[in-house]
């Protein structure tokens, strides 16, 4: 039967959940022969291999998968680009390494693709506590985002025309977004596809994760600077404005309390605190209040602005961009 679509899966020393997932995948309701898995790892973990090698002499060619261990680690965009220039079919899924594909994912998207679309995005399910924690509400997230690369599907020669994946995205964030954006420049439309699911369980984390996922603001900057009208849309209407009060008032009362006024010291103080307090309030309204996580809350709270602050800065810098 003729090849009709290849799923790729970048991954980066998760051979466990990427076990999970080629499990759903081989699992497809959809004709074996008319798909191949390509497997891009990121991480050039033996493991990893051992798991794609046990899942191919499973399938035996049926649907056929493959392999492919990249020179030096470059991040997922690089892996994804590596991956769907390796493929053979016209149409490319892209899911990533933590989701369980629903039986009828490929069913769902290939039928969607075969009515002359460019590309669609399928539905991300996140499984959560009816009380979560706030990294488990922020990847609850993902339920409400347009085109991400845990599900969608593009046209081979659409991503042939506009380049695709920008490398220059090191991390997991907003490389979906800038191929979403220029596949809307490029060709107007891009749908979504809702029948076409995948679960996406939330994965540990440790305390204060929060802290290091500020560095992905680096990368907005590049992603304003290319697509400054959708950014504003789709991403942010407005700068952090709380974020540059508290370092303002911060930094304000630092340098007026050393300059001898600790009467207005004190006063930018308390803004900066009131702010500081206002933001951990908000994070914690309906998340857990077990003790370890208000106390992150809390804790968190009064790095995440000035770090915040900081990326956002260097990635203005970096990419030239007058970007906030």
């Amino acid at each position: 039967m003729t090849l009709r679509v290849s799923v790729v899966v970048p991954t980066y020393k998760r051979p466990q959940l990427l076990l999970r997932c080629l499990d759903a995948l081989v699992d497809q309701r959809f004709e074996p022969s008319a798909y191949e898995i390509v497997v891009v790892d990121d991480g050039q973990c033996d493991e990893t291999e051992a798991v794609v090698a046990q899942v191919a002499e499973q399938t035996r060619g049926s649907p056929e998968v493959r392999y492919l261990r990249p020179d030096g680690t470059r991040g997922p965009a690089a892996a994804r680009n590596r991956g769907w220039r390796a493929a053979a079919a016209p149409i490319i899924a892209f899911t990533d390494d933590d989701t369980i594909p629903d039986r009828d994912w490929l069913r769902y998207g290939v039928l969607a693709m075969s009515m002359d679309r460019v590309a669609v995005w399928g539905r991300v399910v996140v499984p959560t506590p009816d009380v979560p924690t706030d990294h488990e509400k922020n990847t609850r997230g993902l339920e409400e985002a347009e085109f991400v690369t845990a599900n969608c599907f593009v046209r081979r020669d659409a991503l042939d025309a506009i380049g695709g994946f920008d490398e220059r995205f090191k991390r997991a964030w907003r490389e979906d977004a800038d191929l979403y954006f220029s596949l809307l420049q490029r060709f107007g439309t891009v749908d979504p596809v809702p029948a076409a699911m995948v679960v996406h369980p939330v994965r540990p984390a440790p305390w204060g994760v929060s802290l290091g996922q500020q560095a992905n603001m680096f990368f907005d900057a590049l992603l304003y600077k290319k697509h400054p009208r959708h950014y504003r849309e789709l991403i942010r209407r407005l700068p952090p404005v709380r974020y540059y009060l508290i370092v303002v008032c911060a930094l304000g009362a630092l340098i007026t309390g050393l300059g001898g006024s600790p009467g207005l010291a004190t006063l930018l103080a308390l803004v900066a605190l009131g702010l500081i307090g206002n933001f951990a309030w908000q994070r914690l309204r309906d998340t857990s209040h077990e003790p370890r996580h208000v106390a992150e809350m809390v804790v968190t709270s009064v790095a995440i602005p000035f770090l915040s602050v900081f990326w956002r800065l260097a990635g203005a810098v970096r990419f030239r961009v007058p970007f906030m």
